[in-house]
């Protein structure tokens, strides 16, 4: 019973599917992104109002919205993915031909102890560091070792799962689906190539991981992951556009460089794939999350160029760009190599052009993440933040 009523919840909280009824305005948008909007709305004529009146309250009422809104998001981001895991658990149990099989014990369980680890970290580094604690270095090693087995760990059972699946029935075969491993196999190792090569010739931070850096990664992995859930749409085979999701993991990027970003994105690459997984193969998985994320590290590529010094938001949407383009890149791959078959069930019959068409949807949350950058770091306040 409690498991078919966690189901419920998320079915009727997180999705927006017109057959099934759920959703408002005839299954539009989901109960989370239409409550997360209007508390934004909500939030902005709050601080509107209290600006016109009484200006002196204005940069506390910003910080206690600010607050607020980061501790919602951090709720309903823990409490839906604890509902996702259980939807996923009745799927692989209650469906025999559910596609995923063990992807609950083997993949599920174990990213989401590992997130949970980096989360708590995260957050007992940041309340340290804030007081000044002299404990913070020694809690800062200690949690970075507990995550770091945790993580290896992670590793070792994801890919055992998914060396176990590649010989099985699970993924599509050539006939069906237009399938060809050698490109995948091929896109993955070109675009990890360019980026590990770029990142390590453009950006010469090597500054490592303090306690503060790693608090402040983990804080925007879990807003991201939030944001994630506050779909405005969504695809039929993966993907979708969301309330910016992609912005706290940018601008963590632009503030401590592409590498320490790069590797960021490659955690939340993982945590997408936990989220919404549509999955059948192991370089058609790496491709659509791990490799894709990690593509939002180049966010950071123009964070000290000098000519546009005084133009952050520039920068900032030039970087947006250029990780935007390549994620972009990786999810076309994919889908021309791997999502064949569904290109040619739409009547599709040149794959790349499909493929460019139907993943087309990141420009469109580049140019909500461009907006909602452009007014963060047009204010003073962020701008100090950032520097420090």
């Amino acid at each position: 019973m409690f498991n078919l009523l966690s189901t419920y919840l998320f079915d009727v909280i997180a999705e927006a599917d017109p057959e099934k009824g759920y959703g408002l305005f005839g299954g539009k948008i989901s109960v989370a992104s239409f409550a997360t909007l209007i508390i934004v709305a909500l939030s902005i004529i709050l601080c509107a109002v209290v600006f016109f009146m009484n200006r002196k309250v204005f940069k506390k009422t910003i910080k206690f919205t600010a607050v607020a809104f980061f501790a919602y998001l951090l709720s309903i981001g823990i409490f839906l993915l604890i509902l996702d895991v259980i939807k996923h658990y009745d799927m692989q149990y209650l469906d025999k031909n559910y596609v995923h099989k063990d992807i609950i014990s083997f993949v599920f369980l174990p990213s989401l102890l590992s997130l949970t680890i980096a989360l708590i970290s995260a957050i007992t580094l940041f309340i340290l560091y804030t007081r000044k604690n002299p404990k913070v270095k020694k809690v800062a090693l200690i949690s970075g070792i507990i995550w770091g087995i945790s993580l290896i760990v992670t590793i070792v059972l994801i890919a055992v799962y998914y060396s176990s699946r590649i010989s099985g029935d699970g993924y599509y075969t050539d006939d069906a689906s237009k399938f060809n491993q050698a490109a995948l196999d091929s896109g993955v190792a070109i675009l990890l190539i360019l980026t590990v090569g770029t990142a390590l010739l453009l950006d010469k931070d090597n500054s490592p991981f303090d306690a503060k850096t790693i608090a402040r990664a983990g804080i925007c992995i879990a807003l991201s992951f939030a944001l994630s859930f506050i779909k405005l749409f969504q695809l039929p085979q993966g993907g979708s556009i969301t309330l910016a999701s992609m912005l706290p993991i940018m601008v963590f990027a632009y503030s401590y460089g592409m590498k320490k970003g790069l590797l960021v994105g490659f955690i939340y690459g993982l945590l997408q794939s936990i989220q919404d997984p549509f999955i059948i193969h192991p370089a058609q998985f790496l491709l659509d999350y791990p490799v894709a994320f990690t593509m939002l590290g180049f966010s950071g590529a123009f964070a000290s160029f000098k000519p546009l010094e005084k133009l952050p938001q520039v920068k900032f949407a030039l970087g947006a760009l250029i990780s935007s383009v390549l994620r972009f890149a990786s999810h076309v791959i994919s889908g021309v190599f791997a999502f064949g078959a569904y290109a040619e069930a739409a009547g599709a019959s040149n794959h790349l052009l499909y493929s460019l068409a139907y993943n087309s949807f990141v420009f469109i949350e580049l140019a909500i993440v461009v907006v909602v950058g452009a007014i963060l770091f047009s204010s003073k306040t962020f701008k100090t933040v950032i520097a420090r």
